[in-house]
């Protein structure tokens, strides 16, 4: 019987990936959006702000020299390590990339580089729920539940917000795409993209026993059983978000079977962002905002739990992940420019921290150095939505240890990423255990130095 019924184990399966339902119409913005949606290229593991978008050439002058202050690990370290890589100036805005980012420099001129990002804990899991909920603890919503709670979503037959990792192995885990106490349809989806093939994205979406029409009047009359049972109970959001969920699994049968198959794209298109899971995954996550999801999370996980980890290795470990992810995220970007999207989507591209301006050695082989965790000062690239092209905002010291001119906590690039998306953070709140939340939590300022 369940087998044959709509809402039997294969239903039931997918309603828990279709968490994030969101049948609600689209919410009205605090005031006019910047963007629509928002899409997240999250390099997991930290990666080196030095060897990236923030050039020292004060590394090489000091080259080996002992930094002082408390932030500095002393034991195990040769001193200061200059970037192996060179950086030179690209686009009309004259922003100094390094030679690793080589598709990334060419689009240069529709990004804002934040070179002034700083955090509160040099830990990744700490690092990791901060970047994404804006606390240290796992308690606290997402960014991207956050964001569906304030504007609902643009596609009642896809999951408002969704998350792409590669791998299922990611420091910290679902936390970081937690709903917490905001009502279960805020859930983010989570698909596992190591395999691309549709059935296996999204399993058991298709009921091979009962025709559309048939599952179409079961689910209505469990709809009415679940109403007068939601009914007893006070409304119980977390019913609601289960009703919900289970017609976002309905309604995803039909258009999810077309906007997950990535084979659909030329052969060209697919080419051009490479054929990497961190590649398919950014392309996937372009059909999805064009589809109406509003806000998708990438991750950077095909080579571990957390591949810019560099802790040893670091100048041959570097290049290699750039490789896959600059050409992967230029491609995204100038792909959304092509098709007219990029005014309202905002491209956010980083990790939860940087690394370290000095070496970290295993004390034997200093070929092999690699470079440490770093909060206090790292880099974070934003395009589109609303965001100044060919800038470059902020500071790090002549190191790149600390963030020293017009830096920007956490608190405050979220802040950011709700004004641009038309939220007033400070007015994005709810009541739970006898108190607002909010996302900034009490924290945080609006940087509108970067707004075009």
């Amino acid at each position: 019987m369940l087998g044959k019924m709509c809402a039997g184990f294969g239903l039931l399966g997918l309603a828990s990936v279709a968490q994030a339902a969101g049948l609600s119409s689209p919410r009205l913005p605090h005031f006019a959006p910047r963007a629509k949606r928002l899409v997240f290229l999250f390099l997991n593991g930290g990666p080196s702000h030095v060897d990236t978008f923030d050039p020292k050439p004060s590394l090489a002058k000091f080259e080996g020299q002992q930094p002082s202050g408390e932030l500095y690990r002393k034991s195990k370290s040769t001193g200061f390590m200059p970037s192996p890589f060179t950086f030179s100036k690209h686009g009309q805005s004259g922003i100094e990339v390094s030679e690793s980012l080589p598709n990334l420099a060419r689009v240069i001129d529709d990004c804002c580089i934040i070179r002034s990002m700083h955090t509160d804990v040099p830990n990744h899991e700490p690092a990791l729920l901060a970047m994404h909920t804006g606390n240290l603890q796992p308690i606290r919503p997402s960014l991207g539940s956050w964001l569906l709670y304030g504007l609902g979503t643009e596609n009642k037959n896809l999951p408002g917000y969704i998350v792409l990792r590669p791998s299922n192995q990611i420091v910290v885990g679902p936390a970081l795409w937690s709903n917490s106490f905001l009502p279960a349809e805020y859930q983010a989806a989570s698909v596992l993209t190591s395999d691309m093939t549709v059935e296996k994205l999204i399993a058991d979406i298709r009921n091979p026993l009962i025709a559309h029409s048939e599952q179409r009047e079961q689910l209505d009359l469990l709809a009415k059983l679940n109403q007068r049972h939601l009914a007893q109970r006070a409304g119980d959001p977390e019913l609601d978000g289960q009703i919900r969920a289970m017609e976002t699994a309905f309604q995803m049968q039909r258009e999810a079977m077309q906007t997950f198959d990535i084979s659909r794209e030329p052969a060209a298109v697919r080419a051009q962002y490479g054929e990497t899971p961190f590649a398919r995954s950014c392309l996937l996550a372009r059909r999805l905002l064009e589809d109406g999801v509003r806000c998708v999370t990438v991750y950077y996980t095909a080579t571990g739990t957390q591949p810019w980890d560099t802790h040893s290795n670091h100048n041959t470990q570097h290049p290699k992940l750039c490789a896959d992810a600059d050409q992967s995220a230029a491609a995204l970007i100038a792909d959304l420019k092509q098709r007219g999207m990029l005014d309202d989507t905002l491209v956010v591209m980083g990790g939860e921290f940087g690394r370290t301006p000095y070496s970290q050695t295993d004390g034997k082989d200093a070929k092999k150095a690699g470079r440490d965790h770093h909060h206090t000062g790292f880099s974070t690239l934003l395009a589109g939505g609303g965001v100044r092209g060919g800038l470059a905002y902020g500071e790090t010291d002549e190191f790149g240890m600390n963030a020293t001119v017009n830096p920007v906590h956490v608190h405050d690039l979220h802040a950011t990423i709700l004004h641009l998306l038309g939220i007033d953070h400070e007015r994005l709140t709810y009541r739970y255990a006898g108190r607002d939340f909010r996302l900034t939590d009490v924290s945080g300022r609006v940087v509108r130095e970067i707004i075009a």
